[in-house]
């Protein structure tokens, strides 16, 4: 059953409702998606109200990313950026930036899809360029399509690549995200692929049952371990092996002792689906 969940009367995106699936779609399609401020917090409202119903036997347990029109996302809206340059330009003395307030605006917005406990996958088609790479980078699991086409233009246009940087150094690590950034990087799907910023390139026809294979995966995946999981993992990224050995153990014991651990012994032994996996 689909349910569509358009309450906040949405505008820049669309989202929609499928089982315990969010799937959301960038909605600027004569713009290749590009990201204006008003899709920017319409995508924080519908992930946080996604979030809200963790708990709930009506939980959403993953996100889809997507782009209308056949393209991801064409970075950011300039038009904002004009705005912002012309308030800059206007405003009194007082501390305030709106061109910087612009660019934070869109840095939180990956870090609250990176640090989210739900799982999140991104389907890239066409373009994906700047912030829509960006937000490639934070995906948990990336699908390209072989049209998609990856550009980090912004070195070329003078300005620099700030709230995107740590994740494409996350994502790439460190020598490839440098050498983007100062070549003004171009990948085609491909390319894309042999660097791990996508997880499987696939022809276009066959996106959605690449997306299929891969909800059912992460849906057959314990929520709560899930989330556990993406959490211990950011946690690994910054510190030593061994600073984490108490801490992981402790993380360990309360899954193995928590309903999701005894339910998922007790399928094994009775050789059947654990309570989460969807019928």
């Amino acid at each position: 059953m689909q349910v569509a969940t358009n309450a906040m009367n949405l505008v820049a995106v669309q989202s929609e409702r499928t089982g315990a699936t969010l799937h959301i779609r960038l909605n600027r399609p004569d713009a290749r998606n590009a990201m204006s401020l008003q899709m920017v917090a319409e995508l924080r409202q519908v992930l946080r109200d996604a979030e809200a119903t963790s708990g709930t036997p009506d939980a959403v347990r993953v996100v889809v990313l997507r782009g209308a029109g056949g393209h991801f996302c064409a970075g950011a809206d300039l038009k904002d950026m004009a705005g912002a340059r012309m308030r800059a330009l206007q405003a009194p003395t007082d501390g305030m930036d709106p061109i910087a307030e612009v660019n934070a605006a869109f840095g939180e917005l990956c870090v609250a899809y990176a640090r989210t406990p739900l799982a999140v996958v991104a389907v890239l088609e066409g373009t994906v360029m700047g912030g829509g790479f960006g937000l490639a980078c934070v995906a948990d699991v990336a699908i390209a399509s072989e049209t998609a086409q990856f550009r980090l233009p912004e070195t070329s246009l003078g300005v620099v690549p700030a709230q995107i940087a740590p994740f494409l150094v996350e994502r790439l690590g460190y020598s490839q995200a440098k050498r983007l950034a100062v070549t003004g990087g171009r990948l085609d799907a491909a390319a894309a692929l042999r660097l791990g910023l996508v997880h499987a390139v696939v022809d276009t026809a066959d996106l959605q049952t690449e997306l299929d294979k891969v909800l059912a995966d992460i849906l057959a995946c314990a929520p709560g371990a899930l989330a556990d999981t993406k959490a211990l993992m950011a946690q690994a990224r910054l510190r030593e092996p061994q600073d984490l050995v108490q801490a992981a153990a402790a993380i360990f014991s309360r899954a193995a002792k928590g309903p999701e651990g005894l339910e998922g012994i007790a399928a094994f032994m009775q050789k059947r689906k654990p309570s989460w996996v969807p019928a």
